[in-house]
């Protein structure tokens, strides 16, 4: 059995300020794309699978949106779905 390359820390925080910081919702290739530094697409793609585990990410079709504590874009969809009803 091949051992997986595990990514590291400053790594997943890249890929985590990436999502943050995008003026929509990206997907995974954008994502993959607009990274500050390259990333090989095994690696980003088993951080992604950890961001949604841990619960701080969830996909909407193609897009990745961010569901952590700190996301302006969330609290405002929360805001506008609440005034909706």
């Amino acid at each position: 059995m091949e051992a997986l390359h595990e990514p590291q820390l400053d790594t997943v925080l890249m890929v985590e300020k990436a999502i943050l910081d995008a003026d929509d919702y990206p997907t995974r290739m954008e994502l993959w794309r607009s990274l500050p530094r390259k990333v090989q697409y095994q690696t980003f793609k088993r951080i992604l699978d950890y961001l949604e585990a841990s619960g701080k990410i969830a996909f909407s079709g193609k897009k990745i949106i961010y569901t952590g504590v700190n996301n302006p874009k969330l609290r405002a969809l929360m805001e506008s779905s609440v005034r909706v009803r």
